[in-house]
């Protein structure tokens, strides 16, 4: 059965459409865009945008570990991540991921890749509960899901895995390609955690084992040179650099996305792009971090794809991502305007990331064209009459001073989980949050 959806504005790829209507098929997909006269269902409509990045469990360290220790870098973080890494419960997983993703949702987030390493149990036994939770969760509040288990074999170059790491690891590829034939049925792609987790062979196992169980199509996410520090201990290991280890070791292409990424030199982002491969930026948590700044204007002026993640979760905002990202390459390269063309920054902005992000999580979706889904992020007009801004020039204002509450309706293949700004079980999920993580961190 056929559905229309009527807005006054509608950002495409050819630009803003004033007064138009989406028919939508059964299945949630775009069949036709056409003119329309209303009655209309919001102001402004967007193509949702992808989440390319999450470790929905992180959400629960939000404010945690933010006292200094010593150097104080990401690695003191990581101590305290795996603390609680070794106590959450699936329970307790489902609790955190529902806030995650219904937050998700209210920012403008439809879809998310989600980078699972948590698979065994507090006390280690195998199952598939730690996964199951997380894609219950999904289920629960409507956004789209498509679930990365990790594979995580190594404690670092040369190195054993620790105790701390123990929930995350699978002894070899065939244990590791077992667990995921047994996980409860949703979209999937598959995420070596990182070089430094996963060896050269480790990994050409990996991506022949995958591709014959998922198909030639399987998509392959990776962290790769986050920290300055994983870029020298690559070096040492094996006298490479680790986008090149990567490129050597297995056949780069678009079904590769690389997250992070931060401490690439140009040869790197030559690799990268002329491969077909993309990188995904989590500047939110990249910033939390001090990891450095990734060089976003040069690889997209070479060509490259950029999509954006919610990472660690520390902060879930879509808006503050694309400013984040934005100002991080103003103040890197000390110019203005590094992401905007001659018509401004917020909907050239927008169309990248939605495209990219599309891409990194395999979905037909990320623009409103006829056969992608509609998925789409409606903003209310009181935020142009608050700024004082038209419709076309409304998301240069979002990106410099909007937030989630600019954010009215949501929808997720034609069906809307979002509405006047509300999701109908948030108020449950940040109870059941709050309880959770005073538990966990009592």
């Amino acid at each position: 059965m056929e559905s229309v959806l009527r807005f006054r504005h509608l950002l495409t790829p050819q630009g803003m459409l004033h007064d138009h209507a989406l028919v939508v098929d059964a299945a949630g997909k775009i069949l036709r865009v056409e003119k329309t006269d209303g009655p209309w269902d919001g102001y402004l409509a967007l193509p949702g945008m992808p989440n390319a990045h999450s470790h929905a469990f992180q959400r629960a360290m939000s404010g945690f570990g933010e006292r200094k220790q010593g150097s104080d870098s990401f690695w003191s973080w990581r101590e305290a991540m795996y603390k609680l890494a070794a106590a959450i419960t699936p329970e307790q997983m489902q609790a955190v991921a529902r806030l995650a993703f219904i937050e998700m949702l209210l920012a403008g987030y439809t879809r998310v890749a989600e980078f699972h390493y948590l698979h065994h149990m507090p006390d280690a036994s195998r199952g598939q509960e730690m996964a199951a939770a997380v894609i219950e969760a999904a289920a629960d509040t409507g956004i789209g899901l498509r679930f990365f288990p990790v594979y995580y074999c190594q404690g670092g170059f040369d190195r054993k895995t620790e105790s701390s790491q123990t929930r995350f690891v699978h002894e070899n590829t065939d244990t590791f390609l077992k667990y995921i034939a047994s996980l409860p049925d949703c979209e999937l792609g598959i995420a070596p955690h990182s070089l430094r987790a996963v060896p050269a062979h480790a990994l050409q196992e990996l991506v022949a084992g995958a591709s014959s169980m998922l198909g030639q199509d399987c998509l392959f996410h990776i962290h790769i040179a986050e920290q300055q520090v994983e870029v020298e201990q690559c070096l040492a290991a094996t006298g490479k650099r680790p986008v090149q280890l990567l490129a050597d070791s297995i056949e780069l292409s678009s079904r590769w996305h690389l997250v992070h990424a931060t401490h690439t030199n140009e040869t790197e982002l030559q690799i990268i792009s002329g491969s077909g491969a993309s990188v995904v930026l989590c500047p939110l948590t990249e910033a939390n971090l001090g990891d450095g700044l990734f060089d976003a204007v040069s690889f997209r002026n070479n060509g490259g794809t950029i999509s954006i993640g919610t990472d660690s979760n520390c902060r879930i905002s879509v808006f503050e991502e694309m400013r984040m990202l934005e100002y991080s390459q103003r103040l890197k390269n000390r110019q203005r305007a590094q992401l905007a063309d001659e018509s401004g920054l917020g909907n050239v902005l927008w169309k990248m990331l939605s495209k990219g992000g599309a891409t990194a999580c395999g979905f037909a979706c990320g623009a409103i064209i006829p056969g992608t889904f509609a998925d789409l992020v409606v903003i209310d007009e009181t935020a142009t009459e608050k700024r004082g801004h038209h419709a076309e020039n409304l998301l240069d204002a979002l990106v410099i001073n909007g937030d989630s509450n600019d954010v009215s309706d949501v929808y997720v293949s034609g069906q809307r989980i979002v509405h006047a700004g509300q999701h109908p079980l948030h108020t449950e999920a940040e109870n059941r949050f709050g309880s959770v993580v005073r538990d966990l961190f009592a």
